[in-house]
């Protein structure tokens, strides 16, 4: 197992971003402080080579204004619909950046554009990096000073892991998740409609034309929805986007089993390079998203994305969910702390 660390570059403010490389079993997985953003991850294919997994970014001044790849997401991944919730008889505003919506906790107060501390740190069987923040009461309109803390790191057992904290002194929303986006047959080999895909999900979201969820929970069975059983991941494109889904899918799916406790959740195969990678979760949702916005955008080393050129599986709470009653719990604060966990084992 290996850690090391190096700079990454120096933001305007003179400030620099560190670059982690860690190594254990087989993986290699490197993330900057900026965003806590997850920049590469190298795993070996069936034939054995070696290929980056992840898509990315071509220079440090793209990812000085990263929206969306690999990072950090806080203080509340996904939507809140209107950009405002109610909380103890107190409506509370939040910045607009998706439409009418707040996205991923706005743009001015995203955690994906901080500056991370960061401290890296060697268990038994893995290595890994802790990233910490805190959000200062009304950062970005919410309430409560927040202390966020995430843990990501590598096993021997070629397992990522993924752990999200945060306590809050007053009430408050709060939902973490890396927007990794993955093409396990390689970062710059085209798209990944045909990979499989399953989904330990017998219901998805409802959602309107805002992609603001509904309240109702639509059972999967047997239409475009249902990953129940493997499938390649552009199978039922079509009819999905027919059935309301923008340009492909972006839905949150409900993951089977009791949230709170660590369950399967999804698994991802390629035939060409015989990888797979299971994905497990405490959380209670996962968002599927298949770079449906992609539109020759450059990536790393050459690399150009077009539309379906990697998927994201972001484990979460519900979007809406502060507006959402019906939904679990997405508000924490004294006395409950937020605490998650995310698994992405690989094989080939």
């Amino acid at each position: 197992m290996k850690i090391s660390k190096k700079t990454f570059g120096i933001l305007s403010n003179g400030k620099k971003v560190w670059l982690y490389t860690l190594k254990a079993g087989d993986l290699r997985l490197s993330i900057i402080t900026l965003g806590a953003t997850w920049t590469s991850l190298i795993v070996p294919s069936r034939s054995g080579k070696k290929d980056d997994v992840l898509l990315g970014l071509p220079s440090f001044d793209a990812y000085c204004h990263n929206g969306s790849l690999g990072i950090t997401v806080g203080r509340f991944a996904n939507r809140i619909g209107g950009s405002t919730f109610t909380l103890n008889n107190r409506r509370y505003t939040l910045e607009k950046n998706n439409g009418e919506n707040s996205l991923h906790g706005g743009n001015r107060a995203a955690f994906s554009r901080r500056l991370w501390k960061a401290e890296a740190y060697e268990e038994k069987d893995g290595v890994f990096v802790r990233f910490e923040l805190e959000s200062p009461d009304g950062d970005g309109g919410y309430p409560g000073r927040l202390k966020g803390a995430v843990s990501y790191g590598i096993t021997k057992s070629n397992e990522l892991i993924a752990n999200y904290e945060a306590k809050v002194d007053a009430p408050c929303p709060v939902n973490f998740t890396n927007h990794a986006y993955f093409n396990i047959a390689g970062e710059s080999s085209g798209n990944v409609l045909a990979q499989e895909l399953s989904l330990n999900s017998s219901f998805y979201l409802e959602v309107d034309g805002a992609l603001i969820p509904t309240g109702k929970l639509i059972p999967v069975d047997g239409g475009p929805f249902d990953f129940r059983s493997p499938k390649p991941i552009g199978r039922d494109m079509e009819a999905a986007v027919k059935a309301g889904a923008p340009g492909g899918y972006d839905h949150c799916f409900v993951v089977d089993g009791e949230p709170g406790k660590l369950r399967p959740c999804a698994e991802v195969r390629d035939g060409l390079s015989g990888r797979t990678m299971r994905i497990l979760t405490t959380q209670p949702g996962v968002q599927l998203y298949t770079g449906n916005a992609f539109n020759a955008a450059p990536g790393k080393v050459g690399s150009v994305y077009e539309k379906y050129a990697g998927f994201c599986l972001e484990t979460q709470h519900y979007p809406d969910a502060p507006n959402k009653p019906s939904f679990p719990s997405a508000i924490f604060g004294p006395g409950r702390d937020y605490h998650e966990k995310a698994v992405f084992a690989f094989d080939w």
